[in-house]
């Protein structure tokens, strides 16, 4: 249990980081500069350990569910369902714009548009760090 909440975190600490990283350190930048090539880079070198790094989260995050509440129980009315219902709303959003990003917006990525990648970008780095305070939540029992 103890391995699975370490690869767990591990994988939230890769990916809250990097969509942190891109949207404090390299989007600003970009967006004053009207330069898309910035954003583009860290892209493709992220992408080769934000991916992985997501997929180990979902895979260790169903596990730990299931450890905390049986699947058959994980829609039921009880609040750590409740809880468990919101992350998978947000793995469900996360999964969601990634895939807008990746298969509508990075591939048209210029000055023009730059905007929407931008908001994009806050958007996706807000629901990963929800992401985080909700599995707070899951591991204390309510979110606040």
């Amino acid at each position: 249990m103890r391995l699975l909440l370490f690869l767990h975190l591990l994988g939230a600490s890769v990916w809250v980081g990097g969509h942190l990283i891109l949207a404090l350190k390299i989007l600003p930048p970009a967006w004053r500069a009207r330069d898309p090539a910035p954003i583009r880079a860290f892209e493709q070198r992220y992408e080769a350990l934000g991916i992985p790094a997501l997929l180990v989260q979902v895979v260790t995050g169903l596990w730990l569910a299931s450890h905390w509440l049986p699947p058959n129980e994980w829609f039921s009315d009880n609040p750590l369902a409740s809880l468990l219902q919101l992350k998978l709303g947000l793995l469900g959003l996360t999964l969601m714009l990634g895939v807008h990003a990746r298969l509508r917006l990075i591939p048209r990525l210029s000055a023009d548009n730059l905007g929407a990648l931008g908001i994009h970008i806050l958007a996706i780095t807000l629901t990963s760090l929800a992401l985080v305070w909700v599995g707070v939540g899951l591991r204390f029992g309510s979110l606040f």
